[in-house]
């Protein structure tokens, strides 16, 4: 099967899972009203003749359900491509932005940026420093877990460990100083925990810039990431400058995971699992790795959060835990494949 035709398939799923993140939930919406009322909204006006219909269904498909889905997108796509980039970039398929601390970084990003107030002045306070601290948090695993111009497995995994913990105490210390003001502590334990309830098209225009930006940086260095998997002195020798490379790949993963993280909190594995199974299916070329894995990340994400607000309505289960729940098996599955390179430990 050649990548045209994947392309399409995942395309099309994606459009499919989009229809039934808009139609289901704590209220269906039949798919003949939810198209027509797509229609009435998209197209000019006079193009689609406007029919009777409930008025409710339009307040919870185009302020509600739609927003949502958009978001759920955009992180989805965002995640799977930071951790495509890094797995790349790292040589090997473990790396993601959870398991490595890159979204921890983001979350403490956000959650100070709570605590002190900042995001009450702007609402793009709260993405910069999930932004900054993911790439933090990024820089930090690399610089520990490089030996000799290279990332090992298990280096990785070790650093990631001792990074994650790190800024895991420093989350909940911040959490701790800020119990007096209980709405402010419950809305840190939302990033926590991972989520898209009440996403708004204010969300999905604070999401957009930053998805758009960093991904137009990884499929710029698409060509340097497929020399990188060659060796940094097949590279150098190739004229690529690995360092610059390495540079501006770290930016737009941390770019990347925390714009996402500023929306939707620590969503795990979605980095890890997407990239690996893109790659089984298209091969590690990263002109199609990289878009392939956006397009499958949102399409697994979109319906990841269908799952958690229908599974058990009319409650709604954490974002986070419904991809806790697909990802730990499958991180399982990669350490017990990949168990040679962690013999030594």
């Amino acid at each position: 099967m050649n990548h045209t035709i994947y392309f399409f398939l995942l395309t099309t799923l994606l459009i499919l899972a989009s229809l039934l993140g808009m139609a289901l939930g704590s209220t269906e919406i039949p798919i003949q009203v939810l198209l027509h009322i797509l229609a009435v909204q998209l197209l000019p006006t006079g193009w689609v003749n406007v029919h009777d219909f409930n008025e409710s269904y339009l307040v919870i498909l185009w302020w509600i359900r739609i927003p949502r889905v958009i978001v759920a997108a955009l992180v989805g796509a965002s995640l799977a491509l930071a951790g495509a980039q890094m797995q790349g970039l790292f040589q090997n398929p473990l790396a993601s932005p959870d398991i490595i601390g890159t979204s921890s970084g983001g979350v403490l990003g956000a959650v100070i940026a709570l605590a002190t107030g900042l995001a009450s002045y702007s609402i793009f306070y709260l993405p910069l420093c999930a932004i900054l601290g993911a790439f933090l948090a990024l820089f930090g695993v690399y610089r520990l877990a490089q030996q000799n111009g290279s990332v090992p497995v298990a280096t990785l995994l070790l650093a990631g460990v001792a990074i994650n913990a790190l800024l895991g105490a420093l989350t909940a210390l911040v959490i701790t100083f800020s119990w007096i003001d209980y709405e402010i502590a419950r809305e840190m334990i939302f990033w926590l925990m991972g989520g898209l309830d009440s996403r708004t098209w204010s969300h999905v225009g604070m999401t957009l810039p930053g998805v758009i930006l960093g991904s137009l940086i990884a499929l710029f260095y698409s060509r340097e990431l497929d020399i990188l998997l060659l060796g940094q002195e097949t590279a150098q020798s190739l004229g690529v400058d690995v360092e610059r490379v390495k540079r501006r790949i770290l930016m737009s993963t941390a770019l990347l995971t925390g714009t996402a993280v500023a929306v939707s909190g620590a969503v795990g594995f979605v980095g890890l699992i997407i990239p690996h199974i893109v790659r089984l299916l298209l091969g590690p070329t990263h002109r199609y790795l990289l878009p392939a894995s956006a397009l499958m990340g949102a399409t697994f994400l979109i319906l990841a959060d269908l799952l958690a607000r229908t599974i058990h309505r009319p409650e709604e289960i954490r974002l986070g835990i419904v991809t806790a729940m697909f990802g730990t098996p499958f991180f399982i599955y990669l350490l017990l494949r990949y168990r040679r390179d962690l013999s030594y430990l």
